[in-house]
């Protein structure tokens, strides 16, 4: 990700906060080399971000997220998945014509998650939306 855009999300998000009437503190960081302790977290959540990450990035993170998770802490990741050729909305096959997208497989995804870690890494719903399918996962660290 472009780190000039990075003070402009982050603004966004603080603005989005207040409007909302929450209290959240943000950090600035990358997602393969977040700037906290070793199980500092109960809880990692993404959101409609796992796509971006380039292909060499999104083991990296997951690594990362394992290592921030306190012992039985849990992942809650939901993302898009691949459409490949098969989908029959051509809406969603360019909207994710992405060099990242094509690995945005459900089998990949889940295997990263074993590969970094994490337990029992596991589908938990999913949708399918006019713009492609969402779906929502979840994995656990060690106790």
């Amino acid at each position: 990700m472009d780190s000039i855009l990075i003070p402009g999300r982050l603004a966004r998000s603080h603005r989005n906060a207040r409007a909302a009437g929450v209290s959240i503190r943000f950090d600035q960081g990358f997602a393969n080399a977040l700037p906290y302790a070793d199980a500092s977290f109960d809880r990692v959540f993404s959101s409609m971000m796992f796509h971006h990450l380039p292909q060499d990035a999104k083991l990296a993170t997951l690594r990362e997220v394992r290592r921030v998770l306190k012992p039985g802490g849990a992942l809650h990741l939901l993302d898009f998945l691949e459409p490949g050729g098969h989908s029959h909305n051509p809406l969603a096959r360019w909207l994710h014509t992405s060099k990242e997208m094509q690995y945005n497989t459900q089998e990949r995804i889940l295997s990263w998650m074993t590969e970094a870690g994490l337990l029992q890494p596991r589908p938990v719903a999913a949708d399918q939306r006019l713009f492609g399918s969402i779906v929502s996962y979840q994995a656990s660290a060690p106790a």
